[in-house]
């Protein structure tokens, strides 16, 4: 799911990448600086002890308060990606075949003559486990002119049957947004100098304003804005140099889950749940 945090963490990374465009163990953009980037607000002492070796602090955190709940789309379940089945299935004759990898998360399936069995993968499957497990099932309603599903490694063999049909699906990654809302983010630079506060202030402003959408972990994205830019030379009792800048990120918050993928449809299943009977589809 993305929350606040997750806004955070993406600007942080942004403000990182325009400041230390080859990673942080090489120099900064801004040359002569040394930034310490961290989600939060910085504690006075730490920062005074920053800002006596001339150690530039960059903060990211939220507004507080300025939440306005924005939601105006369905509430309902999109797929982010399509994710392909690693478990391969072949028909030749009579015979349907399995190969590639059984993992978790799969339902393989053979239509025999207008009836159908299922299996989804579990941890340890194979290619002949699952060859062995729709064997089972479809014996259970053999009938003429084909009267055995026979396994074999990782094969099942129907001898007799009209139509043979094997399919594999997987599961796929989705995303429901539950909610959605505006809050303003502050990207603050704490400079010893106010040399050093524009020229690192200018950097990462430089490089969000480029941006119209931010990408978070959950793969949704926030449409980023920019809101105000405030100079300050003197904090409390240290001599600090800071420039404020300001965003407002209209984002989701949203819950993942897999989703299974239809497989056969027209599927009469057993009263407890457990395994489909019949197949209504010819």
């Amino acid at each position: 799911m993305a929350d606040q945090s997750d806004v955070e963490a993406a600007l942080a990374a942004i403000v990182g990448g325009a400041l230390y465009p080859q990673g942080i163990e090489q120099p900064c953009a801004v040359n002569g600086a040394i930034c310490r980037i961290y989600r939060g607000w910085p504690t006075p002492a730490a920062l005074d002890a920053d800002l006596a070796v001339g150690r530039v602090n960059v903060s990211v955190a939220a507004v507080a308060g300025s939440a306005r709940v924005t939601t105006r789309y369905p509430d309902q379940w999109k797929v982010l990606r399509t994710v392909a089945p690693t478990l391969i299935a072949t028909v030749a004759g009579g015979v349907a075949t399995f190969s590639g990898n059984a993992a978790t998360g799969q339902l393989a399936a053979l239509l025999v003559d207008g009836r159908a069995a299922i299996h989804r993968t579990a941890s340890g499957d194979t290619p002949a486990s699952v060859a062995a497990a729709l064997a089972g099932e479809l014996q259970q309603f053999a009938q003429p002119p084909w009267s055995t599903a026979v396994a074999n490694g990782a094969s099942v063999s129907l001898a007799g049957a009209r139509s043979v049909v094997a399919r594999v699906t997987a599961d796929q990654p989705g995303l429901r947004e539950t909610r959605r809302q505006r809050q303003n983010f502050t990207v603050t630079c704490w400079c010893a100098d106010p040399a050093m506060r524009d020229a690192v202030g200018g950097t990462p402003d430089a490089a969000v304003s480029g941006i119209d959408f931010i990408g978070l972990a959950d793969g949704s994205s926030g449409r980023l804005l920019f809101v105000a830019s405030v100079t300050s030379d003197r904090w409390e009792d240290a001599v600090l140099y800071r420039r404020q800048l300001t965003y407002s990120v209209d984002y989701a918050t949203t819950i993942a889950a897999m989703l299974p993928c239809l497989t056969v449809s027209g599927t009469q299943i057993s009263p407890d749940g457990q395994a489909p009977i019949a197949n209504l589809l010819g």
